[in-house]
């Protein structure tokens, strides 16, 4: 495992990545979009501890646990900016309107250094699929061809899958990815508030068991 700086906040703190470098197909995993949802930063750690004892996989990974790293700190969904990491990517359906201040889109699409960082990544990289790790209520959301993994998952922790969060999210990493860039993105919503015990103990096998499906699709 070696560490690779992806980018600096707004702040300047560092993103940090630690990356596998096994041949086959890459897989980014993706913590800590919205600082205020510890538990996917939790289980991106957890995957890392895991990972650092035993990695079996025929795999390229890269786990980024912190993409914003402010909020994690100060434990706010947005960056320092007042911005929401997910309504700031470059899509073709991003919009300027601010419907609701916690989901603010910034000025401009792919504003803020975060996401700059993280496409500029996504660009050189090119992953076969990205877990992102978000928490809401229990929901596998796939965008592109990830149903597979989405249905590992499921079946070890009984949630459910959704092509369509129910909601709009222009310029969110579903829609730049798994959508316009056929890059399959699951956003996996672990349970908002659930025990970090908990999350390490079913979570993080969960996700191991997908990467296993992911290796067998390559």
């Amino acid at each position: 495992m070696k560490s690779i700086l992806v980018g600096k906040t707004v702040s300047g703190l560092p993103i940090m990545g630690y990356q596998w470098s096994f041949p086959g197909p890459h897989v980014l995993i993706l913590g800590g979009v919205h600082g205020d949802e510890s538990e996917g930063v939790v289980a991106s750690f957890g995957l890392i501890e895991s990972l650092l004892i035993n990695n079996p996989y025929k795999l390229k990974l890269t786990i980024i646990p912190t993409l914003n790293f402010d909020g994690v700190l100060a434990k706010t969904r947005q960056n320092k900016n007042g911005v929401d990491l997910n309504r700031n990517l470059p899509t073709q359906d991003w919009t300027s309107e601010v419907l609701n201040p916690r989901y603010c889109p910034g000025t401009s699409a792919n504003s803020e250094p975060e996401n700059q960082a993280l496409v500029q990544f996504l660009q050189k990289e090119k992953p076969r699929i990205i877990y992102s790790l978000h928490s809401w209520k229990p929901l596998l959301n796939v965008n592109g061809k990830c149903k597979k993994e989405a249905e590992t998952i499921s079946n070890l922790t009984g949630y459910i899958i959704q092509e369509d969060i129910g909601y709009p999210t222009p310029g969110c990493l579903g829609t730049y990815c798994g959508l316009e860039r056929d890059i399959p993105t699951l956003t996996y919503e672990i349970e908002r508030g659930l025990d970090h015990e908990k999350i390490l103990k079913t979570h993080v096998p969960a996700i191991l068991e997908a990467l296993k499906t992911t290796e067998k699709l390559a």
